[in-house]
């Protein structure tokens, strides 16, 4: 199919783009700068431009057979609830606009797990769980849930669509070019000392995400959402950094900050960010890392046959692209020092 992908920079659309184009898919990838693609072949169209601008979107997706949306503001920095709203809640009000103008019926829109309540080891969550604090106070997880809303809406009005929503739990891998995830990996890395929350993660290879995604194209129930986590990546943040000094090969000591120490440097975050200052700590942030995360993505491995990559060959290699990618911006300096 010739598809659209939205999101073609972030750590899963470079990932999504290599799966499409490794499965024979054509591509039009809308991205701010062409520079910031690590990925591109002969089956890759690039078109320039913002996605929140509902004039390049309309252009952008005429011709196309599918939509893949892999954009969303994700910084939880920001300040105000409306600053996320644009991009995920607003372009997906334009991408259902563009498919009952050009007359296209498949959809794949990447959301979050942490719309969806977490549940306990013995009993893990599955897409039928509501969310629940403390990701019901996220202005990040709000509007991912809303824009879930105008998706799964628009499904229940065509019955001739396949829209699917995917929600991946925290994902790990090659690729992660900010880095985004992959800097809960390196806060720990070869430190001798780390200090990690008491709460862990529902964790996930990135590639095993693009697998779910592709396949969704053309599996899955119009309307539904799959959870898309690996069954046996469940982990505390401490268990991720003893994981990964295992993994790398090197010693480190762990330390768990307790919960109340992780809620008085959120009230200072608060305090700051009421003077107007952007800031990731905050009351509401730091309780998110205070909670166990526990999902069923059963129906995603059965029914959109996503592949379970083993979170140690996640980090091994997030930090094996991270190494070549640095190899090759100092060969391409030292290049130029010579020319």
């Amino acid at each position: 199919m010739k598809v659209l992908l939205l999101g073609a920079t972030g750590l899963l659309g470079h990932n999504v783009l290599q799966r499409l184009t490794d499965t024979g898919h054509q591509v039009v990838a809308v991205v701010r700068r062409r520079k910031s693609l690590q990925v591109e072949t002969p089956d890759t169209m690039v078109v320039e431009g913002r996605i929140t601008d509902r004039d390049t979107v309309m252009a952008a997706v005429e011709g196309c057979d599918a939509i893949v949306n892999c954009a969303g503001v994700t910084d939880m920095s920001l300040l105000h609830q409306k600053d996320y709203y644009a991009v995920n809640i607003g372009l997906c009000h334009s991408l259902v606009d563009a498919m009952n103008k050009h007359g296209i019926r498949r959809l794949v829109h990447i959301s979050t797990v942490n719309t969806i309540g977490y549940g306990t080891r013995e009993h893990p969550a599955d897409e039928n769980n509501r969310i629940k604090a403390p990701f019901s106070e996220s202005y990040y997880a709000d509007s991912k849930l809303g824009g879930e809303y105008v998706i799964r809406e628009a499904a229940t009005m065509h019955d001739d669509w396949h829209v699917v929503v995917i929600n991946p739990g925290y994902m790990l891998g090659p690729m992660d070019v900010k880095p985004s995830s992959g800097r809960m990996l390196l806060m720990g890395y070869r430190k001798p000392l780390a200090f990690a929350p008491t709460g862990g993660k529902a964790f996930v290879d990135v590639r095993d995400v693009a697998v779910a995604v592709v396949n969704a194209l053309t599996m899955g129930g119009n309307g539904c959402r799959y959870i898309a986590v690996n069954r046996h990546g469940h982990h505390t943040i401490s268990e991720l950094y003893q994981l990964q000094a295992q993994v790398m090969g090197y010693r480190q000591r762990v330390v768990t900050v307790p919960d109340r120490l992780l809620l008085a440097a959120g009230f200072v975050g608060d305090a700051v960010r009421a003077l107007g200052v952007r800031t990731e700590l905050s009351t509401r942030n730091v309780r998110q890392l205070m909670v166990r995360e526990y999902y069923d993505s059963s129906l995603a491995v059965n029914v959109l046959q996503m592949s379970e990559t083993d979170i140690a060959q996640s980090i091994r290699d997030f930090h094996a692209w991270r190494a070549e990618k640095g190899k090759r911006k100092r060969k391409r300096t030292k290049e130029n020092i010579q020319r």
